[in-house]
């Protein structure tokens, strides 16, 4: 077996994928520092988000995203930016704001992409955001799931991890989702800054794993299985891409989660800031799936590894097989962090032409 099952016709959906999460507005101070900077060149992005902002953009899928914004000026840049990335916004809830950000606001993600022995730098400003106060009754998941209709849902830890109403709206929507036969897909996103400010770890633990417990695709290395779901193996990796301890992993993940069809992770070593070797794995139905690992330079890495699911999705949701969906993640994550942004700015072509050993050769 080397597709996944249960995925809905496109003809019976209006939407391809729909991602559940934050975006926020990230900061980026282009080739220099945060604590120096005068200028920031402005971005949208979230993990979640960017998965759907990457299957409409460089695989021309239909996307929607379910997130939460304040009738604010900061508010109505990032919806601009979203539409600009061809995202839909008609599940956008709207807040009711103050002014001056004391009941809700937009998170700020300031960024530094790093560069040879000096690495990437990100520093959050996101408390009391729209996002983090979604509930899981503001959303009619009937609506959207069965009479909308919706083939893949992609949501992930850093939302869950945001408050104790973002992980039930979590639970909550992938709950509708499979009531309605969605295939759902999360990401695990281990950030150490969310989790050391979450005030239950032990509840949080809790959450993810009656969420990996029902959700189709799992995203994630052994070490944010450790860290996200308390599941630890005392595997060693003989170096930072090694694959083996997630491998050995999986045998032990596939019966403590059964519901998962496939386990998928990204694989880093970063030389430098500026350079990583760079594969990717997945597991489907017992058999592994890899690439080689190579190395690959990097301008700005953050939005890798969301390339890597969105390039994953596609390949499933277009029936192109397992060995094909850990192709397109890897080759589009590679290409997202070749450019500014959470979001990869290339085509399908690109990401083909990397895929079939063409490189930086020109493409047509």
């Amino acid at each position: 077996m080397t597709d996944l099952k249960g995925l809905r016709p496109a003809e019976d959906c209006r939407w391809d994928c729909v991602a559940l999460g934050e975006v926020m507005l990230r900061l980026d101070p282009g080739e220099g520092r945060i604590r120096t900077a005068r200028t920031f060149q402005v971005w949208e992005g979230g993990g979640e988000y960017n998965v759907a902002r990457g299957l409409r953009k460089t695989f021309g899928l239909r996307t929607s995203v379910v997130t939460a914004l304040p009738r604010t000026e900061t508010g109505a840049l990032v919806e601009d930016l979203i539409l600009q990335g061809g995202v839909d916004t008609s599940h956008i809830l709207w807040r009711e704001a103050d002014g001056v950000g004391r009941n809700t606001r937009v998170g700020l993600n300031f960024t530094e992409r790093g560069f040879g022995p000096r690495g990437a730098l990100g520093c959050s400003d996101r408390a009391n955001s729209s996002a983090s106060q979604i509930r899981p009754d503001e959303v009619d998941w009937d609506q959207l799931f069965g009479v909308e209709g919706v083939r893949w849902l992609h949501t992930g830890g850093i939302f869950a991890a945001l408050s104790e109403t973002t992980a039930e709206t979590t639970l909550a929507a992938i709950r509708a989702a499979k009531t309605h036969g969605v295939v759902v897909s999360y990401d695990l996103n281990y950030r150490a800054s969310l989790w050391s400010s979450h005030p239950d770890p032990d509840a949080a633990r809790r959450v993810n794993r009656e969420i990996a417990g029902l959700v189709d695709v799992l995203v994630g290395d052994e070490y944010a299985y450790a860290a996200c779901l308390g599941i630890e193996t005392t595997d060693k990796r003989a170096d930072p891409a090694d694959s083996r301890p997630f491998d050995a992993l999986v045998a032990r993940l596939a019966k403590e989660l059964p519901n998962v069809q496939v386990f998928a992770a990204t694989l880093r070593d970063p030389v430098s800031a500026s350079v990583n070797r760079w594969g990717g794995v997945l597991w489907l139905g017992g058999d592994r799936y890899a690439t080689a690992i190579n190395e690959v330079a990097v301008l700005d890495r953050v939005g890798g590894g969301d390339g890597f699911v969105s390039g994953l999705a596609y390949a499933f949701m277009g029936g192109l097989g397992a060995q094909a969906a850990v192709d397109y993640g890897v080759a589009h994550g590679a290409i997202a962090m070749t450019t500014p942004g959470d979001n990869a700015m290339t085509s399908l072509a690109e990401v083909k032409g990397l895929i079939e050993g063409r490189g930086a050769a020109a493409i047509r």
